[in-house]
């Protein structure tokens, strides 16, 4: 048996505290709020290889100036003084190109691919109960352009062997007749799969709680104990936690703690805003809005609407206008559904942890053989989530990972 400190308890933290737990772990999990809200409860829920393509692909820099100085645009960023984020801005700029996406679409579909099997293995398991559907994402389009981009990358979808039919607006009205005649088409990707993040989020820590791991809430990391190039504790306001191995699933905040060791980790926290309607909305599919840039789905009890990403730090203010264009995107592109202003008040927000490549870190550091890096997964964190778990156990059972870590390695931003 291995103690293991996690640090951050958002999905990729619990997902691994489950797995570790599975052999025989002792496990601890420090948070610096009370895992209560955040990121991992707010999101739109999609387990979606479909996601295929790093963030970081041609064009996105492009239409990122267009969009950057238009606070309700669906990429919002507000412009400031900050060296570390100019420097990941130049790292975003360089890994933009088409050599990097090829490079990173098998890796990303694999991980995708694995993941969406390991929440069915969750849910097999019967450990705990949670809301699972695969009913897929429509990509839904209105205008001629973006149905050209979509079928496009469909096409590529499906040439990767997912599971992706073409819906005209005939055919797309079938299936979910609540879109509007604004709505031409929309690519239905087969392949995903939903489910309700924060109910899923709940019952998983009561498991964990239940089975021996150990919650420090409210505790914010201010230093690590280092010895031999090895990490021996680490250090919050209120306590010292020693243990064999630690990792690091601190979403946007893995970046200062990772500079507290001496590593370049860089993240940055892209804001997503989202909005609960517990009435009925008619909406029975997920689906994205393209042009909007806006994601909806129909969860346990109630209709989630997320959406934008904006980068302008650590920060969860709630933005009026952004909250906004999610809300006129949604009276848009649907009949008769329109979020009041109730539902607007109660917007919340969370941040996605977005790495220069749009790809994640999940491996071991080269300084320190005892510890792990789990972060920055953008908008795919809740997908990757189990397999980020099971990845961080087995490199902790000293196994061979289930998966190639090479093109992850937290050390390929270290010059």
């Amino acid at each position: 048996m291995k103690k293991v400190v996690i640090v951050g308890g958002g999905i990729s933290g619990l997902c691994s505290a489950y797995y570790l737990l599975k052999e025989g772990h002792s496990v601890t999990i420090i948070d610096k709020s009370d895992i209560a809200t955040g990121t991992s409860f707010i999101n739109a829920g999609y387990i979606c290889p479909s996601h295929f393509i790093p963030l970081a692909a041609p064009g996105i820099i492009t239409q990122g100036i267009k969009w950057m100085f238009n606070n309700s645009s669906p990429f919002y960023i507000k412009p400031r003084l900050d060296l570390d984020f100019f420097k990941w801005v130049l790292q975003f700029k360089k890994s933009a190109t088409k050599s990097n996406v090829e490079k990173y679409i098998p890796v990303i579909k694999e991980l995708n691919l694995k993941s969406q099997q390991l929440y069915e293995d969750l849910l097999a398991s019967l450990d705990f109960h949670f809301h699972y559907e695969k009913k897929g994402v429509l990509m839904a389009f209105s205008t001629p352009e973006s149905e050209e981009e979509e079928h496009n990358i469909a096409e590529r979808a499906i040439k990767e062997g997912l599971d992706v039919a073409f819906l005209d607006k005939i055919a797309l009205q079938k299936i979910q007749p609540v879109f509007s005649d604004s709505v031409i088409g929309a690519v239905h990707y087969k392949c995903d799969s939903h489910t309700t993040p924060n109910h899923f989020m709940v019952s998983l820590k009561t498991w964990l709680e239940n089975n021996g791991a150990t919650f420090h809430m409210n505790q914010e990391v201010k230093d690590f104990g280092v010895k031999n190039n090895k990490v021996v504790s680490v250090k919050t306001q209120k306590n010292i936690f020693e243990a064999d191995y630690f990792v690091l699933a601190s979403g946007c905040w893995t970046t200062k703690l990772a500079a507290l060791l001496n590593l370049k980790v860089p993240i940055q926290g892209g804001k997503g805003y989202s909005m609960d309607v517990h009435r009925p909305t008619g909406i029975t599919m997920p689906a994205i809005l393209v042009e909007a840039k806006t994601a909806i789905t129909p969860m346990d009890d109630f209709t989630r609407f997320a959406g934008t990403m904006e980068f302008s730090g650590n920060n969860t203010i709630i933005r009026k206008e952004r909250v906004e264009a999610i809300a006129k995107a949604v009276k848009t592109f649907y009949k008769d559904i329109e979020i009041n202003d109730e539902e607007k008040a109660n917007a919340t927000s969370g941040l996605r942890p977005v790495s220069p490549d749009g790809v994640p870190f999940i491996g071991k550091t080269s300084n320190y053989n005892n510890l792990i890096i789990a972060a920055g997964h953008a908008m795919m964190g809740w997908s990757l989530g189990p397999v980020t778990g099971k990845i961080v156990t087995e490199l902790i059972d000293d196994k061979n990972p289930s998966i190639n870590l090479n093109p992850l390695s937290p050390d390929r931003f270290k010059k």
